[in-house]
């Protein structure tokens, strides 16, 4: 079975009708709290600091909460379950590598993006690729792919936002989606990343509080995991085996492209510039693994409970594997929790689209002057302008939903971890990786990911089984900057200024 580990997080298709009454008050009640943070945060927003890393003043406890909620999206409530409602135990490996994730992120990347902070007033991941080899080639390259990445991705969060909209209120596609861009435009112009984060934090709650609950009900209704276990076993027995029904490449490479992949993926990355106490640092891999743990119970729980509750006849089977949730919620749990799940839904796209606006707008207002020689003279203004310029684009791309949208999110995901991890993760920890072999990794992530997933997008050609273009790129993007760097090694010393040394010995 070839089923992409990015496709799992996209959500392109319908859901069913939502529209009750509970559902939709809860809805817009949630819509009043996140227009009061963003009122708030806008009062505290005076700076270009403020308005894309915090002004650096962000606590641990709400660093892991905001970084959980901006790494799992809606996929953790939609497609999570249908992902396992489809191949078992095999997506699984998805969520597997989460701890060890977290674990090098705080270890290996984020007490050194933070000193950079410090030493450079920096404020983008571009930022730092700069600062680490001195080459605002470097730094104007990594830019680009944030940003094309960047449209992609939030087209994709915006359609899925519009289709939950839809699905509540019923306005039609094409005005849901304006709905929901406006939404986030309003808090995120007005507060930038200081209204997303507290916004991310009371949404990561809301999240996790609903992922609770729903999984008791999940147990409930599917006689426990004895219960469901007896009767996927006696018809499906392959949903639980240990790949489930994905072949052991296809599921290592859920685990290779998500345990080592995250670390590029910006929009939680750039969160580690806006820590208050670096020294804090060492407590971040236990709470964030903690509260993506107690969130991704409703990806397990409901996935195999609906799947359970399909085989022995107690429900009809699904129209789309996607429909796992709503499903689930709208027959199987009070109403009330249906509408507080709905709306967990919303916030987990919402607060990643903000993300998503902060560093593109970062990308044009900050990376892009900076790789020409130049700096804008309001950073603020001109951030706020493009946050509006690139939401208003992702709209529009949105419009056309289905495959189209679908393929710009997929390559999003590979573009993050191919251009970044090899220069930032693995740069900020070598100090042999050199200036030219990160250019040329960035170049070669960038370049790999567009190829091929074009060419599988238009049917030249498929994968094998367990394959994917974003496993691919990755590693033909770390080869390239291992190959690169020891042939350039005599410039590894010049590539490495001497306070950024001295941060990687910190």
């Amino acid at each position: 079975m070839q089923i992409s580990p990015v496709f799992a997080l996209l959500q392109t298709t319908a859901l069913p009708e939502l529209k009750q009454p509970v559902i939709g008050a809860v809805a817009i009640a949630y819509f009043v709290v996140v227009a009061v943070i963003g009122t708030w945060a806008a009062r505290r927003t005076r700076s270009a600091a403020d308005f894309f890393v915090a002004g650096k003043g962000i606590g641990l406890f709400t660093l892991a909460i905001a970084s959980m909620a901006a790494t799992l999206s809606g996929f953790a409530f939609i497609g999570g379950p249908g992902l396992v409602y489809t191949v078992g135990l095999g997506a699984v490996f998805i969520v597997l590598p989460a701890a060890l994730t977290n674990s090098m992120g705080a270890w290996v990347m984020a007490k050194r993006l933070r000193l950079l902070a410090e030493v450079r007033e920096m404020m983008t991941i571009p930022d730092a690729i700069g600062a680490r080899y001195q080459s605002r080639a470097a730094q104007g390259l990594s830019a680009v792919a944030i940003i094309i990445a960047v449209i992609g991705y939030m087209a994709t969060n915006i359609l899925a936002l519009g289709l939950v909209i839809d699905a509540i209120f019923a306005p039609g596609l094409a005005a849901s989606i304006w709905i929901g861009t406006l939404i986030v435009l309003a808090y995120s112009v007005s507060g930038g990343i200081l209204a997303g984060i507290y916004n991310d934090v009371f949404q990561g709650t809301l999240m996790a509080v609903a992922s609770g609950v729903v999984f008791w009900y999940a147990l409930e209704a599917g006689g426990g995991f004895s219960g469901m276990s007896r009767t996927i076993l006696s018809t499906d027995a392959g949903l639980l085996s240990p790949w489930g029904k994905l072949t052991p490449l296809a599921a290592l490479s859920f685990y290779f492209v998500f345990g080592l992949g995250s670390l590029g993926q910006p929009h939680v990355v750039h969160k580690f510039f806006m820590l208050r106490d670096a020294r804090r640092l060492k407590w971040f891999p236990l709470l964030m693994t903690g509260a993506l743990f107690v969130s991704l119970l409703l990806f397990i729980g409901v996935g195999l409970a609906m799947k359970s509750l399909v085989l022995s006849g107690a429900t009809p089977p699904l129209r789309l594997a996607d429909d796992a949730t709503p499903v689930f919620l709208l027959n199987f749990t009070p109403v009330p929790i249906a509408a507080i799940v709905f709306a967990s839904v919303a916030a987990a796209i919402m607060s990643t689209v903000n993300s998503f606006m902060s560093i593109g707008a970062a990308a044009f207002t900050h990376d892009l002057p900076v790789a020409f020689g130049t700096r804008l003279s309001n950073e603020l203004k001109w951030g706020r302008i493009w946050t509006v310029v690139i939401a208003l684009v992702s709209a529009v791309v949105a419009q056309a939903s289905g495959t189209l949208v679908a393929f710009l999110g997929i390559f999003g995901w590979g573009l993050f971890a191919s251009t970044l991890v090899p220069a930032l993760a693995v740069g900020l920890n070598w100090t042999g990786a050199t200036r030219a072999g990160a250019v040329s990794s960035i170049a070669t992530g960038l370049v790999i990911t567009l190829a091929l997933e074009t060419l599988a997008f238009q049917k030249v050609f498929t994968f094998p089984s367990g394959v994917t273009a974003s496993a691919i790129a990755l590693v033909s993007s770390l080869l390239v900057f291992f190959v690169v760097s020891w042939f350039t090694r005599a410039t590894a010393a010049t590539t490495l200024s001497s306070d950024v040394r001295a941060v990687m010995e910190a």
